[in-house]
Order: structure tokens, then C-alpha cells, then sequence
């Protein structure tokens, strides 16, 4: 059995691979700052389902799981150098998941001084805590953002990557930077995910997947940008959460690539998400075309041969099964029937 520190786990992805690797027997420390960029009901709702009792939250002392016996929880700030650094120390961890961050396009455009601290301040005391106190693998977490307006698709790691049009993007970018220095200076074995478009149960009500079924549901106007002509690599949370695990599995073996895509590997227009909700929620959308809005790109496409050849990565989720599986989560979610 071995030992993780998974960062953001009361996020979405976090909190989907924590269960999962917990189910698999492993020893798993969650933490994360449950900040209010959107509602942090949704976060404790996560970490309940994972058996972590929101009356046990509390800073400096761990929530243990009724669910996994494995796994406990941790309130805490990225920007908690010195708590990051002692947690490392106390705990001795063989790898570290790093997902948390401030997550959002659009957000970095009105709010760029949270990104700083969170991404770039964030993602430098984890390093910081692999290099004084080693593991024997670090995973971190990058977004498909980085690529900017790239005009070739689908998007190959090869690709240049010089020109975010977002904060967000960018505090990415600098992430890779800093993780392949601190590979080379330090040796820490580390490979960095460029995550397309993730959606499914337990997501981001920030994300057009959420947004729209709500709208559609509540019979309100639907903002899409672009005339809806932008295409999106949606890609279902179980396949992100299968390929992190075999990059774990095969990295025992062989050393992976710095930096990954991890997605679908099939965009599809906005336009033809609604539709799929409209078919899957049996409502009609009221949509409220508008202009292409500061920061979006026109399209995201993973080219994923790279993870494929590595660890046997393959999606394995359409979208209309992703969506008929979110959407049956929601309404139960929501008690709406």
C-alpha cells in the first residue's frame, strides 16, 4: 500500500480520484482550502459522499473517512508554506497528486490576483515540499487553456504554448516551467496533465455542462457565445480519473513524458452539447446567442498518442453516455424528479 497526498480533493476531479484510489486500498491524505469561488455546499457535499463529515472540517486536524479507512482529510491553504511543509515532513508521502488551484477562465480576467497566489505561489511550495522532503512521483495538474488560440488542431504536446489568451492559461504555463526546472535542478520525477474540458457527476457548476442543464431545467435564457460555433473536447470524469491511475500503475515501470494531454480526443460544437442535453433532459433551450467573450478559444482538441503510447490511455465515455450520466446525477442531486 502506498501513500498519497492528493491536493483539492474537495474539488471535482479530486475528489473522484480519491475514492478511487481509497476503493484500491491505498492510504490517501486529502486537503484543500474550500474557498467560495462557487458554492462550498457542493464541496462538503463531495467530501460526505466520501465519507468526510462536514462537522469534522476543521484547520490543522484531520477528518478521517466512515467510507474509506484509508483515507483522512485536511483543511488547508496552498499558500500555507510552513503547514505544507510540516505536513510533508509528519507524513512522509510516496506521491503527490497535485489538482487544487483556481480554476476558470473568465474568473482570472476580473479576479488575476488569486490565480497568483493559488497557481503559481500554490504550485511552488508543493515543489518546494518534493524537493526537502522527496517522493517518489509528483502528478500535477495543467489545463488544456495553455494552448491559447492555437490554429493547428488537434493540440500536440509539441505545440507551441507561448501565448495564453487567459491568466489562467498562463499561471499553467508557468506551472510546466517551473515543474520541468525543478525536475532538472532536483530530480523529481513528475509529468504534468493538460486536462480537456472534464464534465460528469460531481462537476463544476461553473462549466457549460452544469450551467446549461440548469438553465434548460429552470427554463432560462442560455448564454452562448460564438453563435455556439466553438468546439470543446468534452471529456468524462471516469476516463480522467482511469488515465491518472495508469500513469501511476505504469510509471513504476517506465519514466513518463514531462507533460501529457489527457481528453477526449473528439471536440464537438457548444451547439451540439444543447441539443444533447435537450434530448437527454427532454426540455427545449432557450438560447440567447451572444459574442465571443475575452479570453474563450475557438477550440480545444487533445491529440492524445503521446499518453496513449505511454500507458494504453483510451476514453472510453461518448458523450451522450457522459451526458445521460451527469444529467441523472443532477436531478437526483437536486431532488428534482
Amino acid at each position: 500500500m502506498a501513500k498519497y497526498l492528493i491536493t483539492g480533493t474537495a474539488g471535482f476531479i479530486g475528489h473522484r480520484l480519491a475514492d478511487s484510489l481509497s476503493t484500491r486500498g491505498e492510504e490517501i491524505v486529502g486537503i484543500d482550502n474550500i474557498n467560495d469561488y462557487y458554492d462550498v455546499n457542493l464541496k462538503f457535499a463531495r467530501l460526505a459522499d466520501s465519507g468526510i463529515r462536514r462537522d469534522d472540517v476543521r484547520e490543522k486536524h484531520f477528518a478521517p473517512s466512515s467510507k474509506f479507512d484509508g483515507y483522512r482529510f485536511l483543511k488547508m491553504d496552498l499558500e500555507d508554506k510552513e503547514g505544507i511543509f510540516r505536513l510533508f515532513r509528519e507524513e512522509k508521502f510516496d506521491y503527490v497528486i497535485h489538482l487544487a488551484g483556481q480554476a476558470g477562465v473568465r474568473y482570472s480576467i476580473e479576479n488575476p490576483g488569486v490565480y497568483i497566489g493559488s497557481n503559481i505561489t500554490g504550485t511552488f511550495n508543493i515543489l518546494e515540499a518534493c524537493r526537502h522532503y522527496p517522493v517518489k512521483f509528483l502528478v500535477y495538474a495543467s489545463i488544456s487553456s495553455v494552448y491559447g488560440n492555437n490554429e493547428k488542431v488537434p493540440f500536440s504536446e509539441n505545440d507551441n504554448v507561448d501565448f495564453p489568451v487567459s491568466l489562467y492559461g498562463a499561471t499553467k504555463k508557468s506551472n510546466e516551467l517551473m515543474a520541468a526546472a525543478y525536475s532538472h535542478l532536483y530530480g523529481i520525477a513528475m509529468s504534468g496533465l493538460r486536462f480537456f474540458t472534464v464534465y460528469g457527476p460531481w462537476g463544476r457548476p461553473d462549466m457549460a455542462v452544469w450551467k446549461f442543464a440548469r438553465a434548460i431545467l429552470q427554463n432560462e435564457p442560455l448564454p452562448v457565445f460564438a453563435e455556439g460555433k466553438l468546439l470543446r473536447d468534452f471529456t468524462y470524469i471516469d476516463d480522467i480519473v482511469n488515465g491518472i491511475t495508469a500513469i501511476l500503475d505504469k510509471q513504476r515501470l517506465s519514466p513518463p513524458p514531462p507533460v501529457m494531454n489527457i481528453g477526449n480526443n473528439n471536440p464537438v460544437s457548444v451547439n451540439t452539447l444543447v441539443s444533447k442535453l435537450e434530448e437527454t433532459l427532454d426540455r427545449k433551450a432557450i438560447v440567447n446567442y451572444l459574442p465571443m467573450q475575452q479570453g474563450d478559444v475557438r477550440a480545444t482538441y487533445a491529440d492524445i498518442s503521446l499518453i496513449r503510447s505511454y500507458c494504453g490511455f483510451s476514453p472510453r465515455t461518448d458523450l451522450e453516455t457522459g451526458l445521460k450520466k451527469f444529467c441523472e446525477w443532477y436531478l437526483d442531486f437536486h431532488g428534482i424528479h
